[in-house]
């Protein structure tokens, strides 16, 4: 059985009076991928700024590769790599000059470096464009050369913070293969934010956040398992009838989302005919899915993880200018 990593145990937070983080509580395993997944203000940046040491707990407690995140401050960065989900590189240094000076950071001799980065720049396909400024590289290239920036210490965690956010679809599996080679080579731990689903479904576990608590943390099959049947999503002319007759006919008391009315049930297939059948109510259409990660964050918070997307604050991008500063 995999060591566990890191342990966050009756982790308390306050800003004031706003409890940020509720007596959480949970462990990563060693070489884990874990998933970290939470409404804007729900706690997940709180918790992972405790985590890479840039904010102390207000109760509780966390570690990191064995090391206290507020007796053991600098073990505990030099046991992690960041992946921002702002850009963080010098766009007017080469890559080979970004490398170099992130190693001189963490003190990592030449002699280790060195190899090191060429063996990691290599592993992205960025080897051949290691003397180029960074700001004549694209989007894609950029995420590449952070993550050989941020494994240029061998880190024993890689906190990956929407690591492939606003890139194409083919970087970002291009970020995934890179990853994933990675994971199997070194056996590291990779610890990620996303709102893209697709990603979360690579995860080992997910944790999900909200108000402060952790509400849910499983396998993503087990999370799906707890939305139960399939999901039915309805537009009618006149939800209001709608809901009522549901709740007259069938018993079943709809969820609204985006002007639709959703239900869960068994054997949805079964079920459509039926609800055309039962309800006076025109409706205007009619779809049937399984249960998704995405159901599942609308079950649990009420809120869509697309809904999210667009209005994200919950970066680590304040460790640049933050180090050691208490927040």
């Amino acid at each position: 059985m995999a060591n566990e990593i890191i342990t966050v145990n009756n982790l308390v937070r306050h800003y004031g009076k706003v409890v940020a983080v509720d007596d959480v509580s949970f462990n990563v395993k060693e070489g884990e991928l874990f998933g970290f997944l939470g409404p804007n203000g729900a706690g997940k940046s709180t918790t992972i700024n405790v985590l890479c040491t840039l904010l102390r707990p207000t109760a509780g407690s966390a570690s990191v590769n064995g090391y206290d995140v507020v007796k053991q401050q600098n073990a505990v960065r030099l046991s992690i790599g960041l992946i921002f989900q702002d850009p963080s590189l010098d766009i007017e240094l080469t890559a080979y000059e970004n490398l170099e000076f992130h190693a001189r950071i963490y003190n990592v001799p030449s002699e280790l470096w060195r190899p090191r980065g060429e063996s990691l720049m290599k592993m992205v396909d960025l080897w051949d464009r290691r003397n180029d400024l960074v700001k004549t590289y694209s989007g894609g290239m950029k995420r590449r050369l952070e993550i050989a920036r941020g494994l240029i210490h061998q880190p024993k965690v890689l906190f990956l913070d929407e690591p492939t956010i606003g890139l194409d679809p083919q970087s970002r599996e291009h970020i995934w293969r890179y990853l994933t080679n990675l994971r199997e080579q070194t056996g590291i731990t990779l610890f990620l934010t996303t709102h893209y689903m697709q990603e979360a479904e690579r995860c080992d576990r997910i944790a999900i956040i909200d108000h402060g608590k952790l509400v849910a943390l499983d396998t993503p099959a087990g999370l799906k398992a707890m939305v139960g049947g399939d999901i039915i999503t309805l537009h009618t002319a006149d939800n209001e009838q709608a809901t009522q007759q549901l709740r007259d006919i069938f018993g079943l008391e709809p969820a609204r989302e985006n002007g639709a009315l959703r239900l869960e049930v068994e054997q949805g297939e079964s079920f459509m005919p039926k609800v055309i059948q039962g309800l006076t109510v025109p409706v205007t259409s009619l779809s049937m899915h399984r249960p998704t990660l995405e159901d599942v964050f609308l079950n649990l918070t009420g809120r869509s993880i697309r809904e999210e997307e667009a209005s994200s604050k919950d970066t680590m991008r304040q460790w640049a200018r933050s180090r050691g500063r208490e927040r």
